[in-house]
């Protein structure tokens, strides 16, 4: 397809990004806000201050915005996809659009009520090959970006993200007693499934979800030899090229 890089880590190459949003009028990657509105809805108010990390140029926050979420904050780290989504969007007063590294954030801490990713994480990751041994440096990336999130939610705050990963796989990266939060997870889709991971600042991890950060479930159930997840033909290029 037109905007596909040569290989995977383009994804990670904030020049493909550019040279993409140059041309791309827009794209969303794990479907549309409309198919997940509804598992958003039971956790989000309509005053509620937002942060998307990774905006892109997908319609997630105009559709947000135009479903009554007035106070939404974006940032990516693409210069060209700020510039374009700011001047595509000047009617939309209470929106803002930011150029910034989601691992550095320049927000004070306790400054919105929620963060959400949609596939933002899935593109720091498009490199591993081995979803239950991710390298050192993806987890560090990911460790950064998320005590980020964590920093700047405020008490009772929520972290949405927004993936095809499954729990097996993910939760083992979000369950960490440092971050302060929660893990629950919902599904939506029909052939394919995603998955909305729902963290909650200021409550405690499930015992369960706290023994992944220890690393005392069973073996079994961590074993490199199972079943790694299928990606099927999907309408969203991005997912087949990730082998996550």
């Amino acid at each position: 397809m037109e905007h596909l890089p040569k290989d995977n880590s383009g994804y990670k190459d904030v020049h493909y990004w550019d040279e993409r949003y140059r041309t791309e009028e827009r794209f969303d990657w794990c479907g549309e806000f409309l198919k997940f509105s509804h598992l958003l809805e039971k956790h989000l108010k309509k005053d509620d201050a937002i942060l998307v990390l990774g905006c892109g140029n997908s319609m997630m926050s105009i559709d947000m915005y135009n479903a009554g979420y007035r106070s939404i904050t974006n940032i990516d780290y693409s210069s060209v996809c700020i510039e374009t989504m700011t001047a595509r969007h000047t009617d939309c007063p209470g929106m803002s659009w930011h150029q910034m590294d989601l691992r550095q954030l320049s927000f004070p801490d306790t400054s919105f009520d929620v963060v959400l990713e949609k596939a933002t994480l899935d593109a720091m990751m498009v490199d591993e090959k081995d979803p239950w041994n991710v390298s050192a440096e993806t987890a560090g990336f990911l460790h950064q970006a998320l005590s980020e999130a964590s920093r700047v939610l405020k008490p009772g705050g929520r972290f949405f993200s927004v993936t095809f990963a499954q729990p097996h796989f993910r939760k083992r990266l979000y369950a960490r007693r440092e971050y302060g939060w929660s893990v629950r997870h919902q599904s939506y889709g029909g052939g394919f499934h995603y998955f909305l991971y729902v963290l909650t600042k200021g409550e405690e991890l499930d015992p369960e979800d706290a023994a992944l950060e220890g690393g005392l479930l069973e073996e079994a159930q961590v074993s490199s030899t199972a079943i790694k997840p299928t990606l099927v033909a999907d309408t969203e290029d991005f997912l087949n090229h990730i082998d996550l």
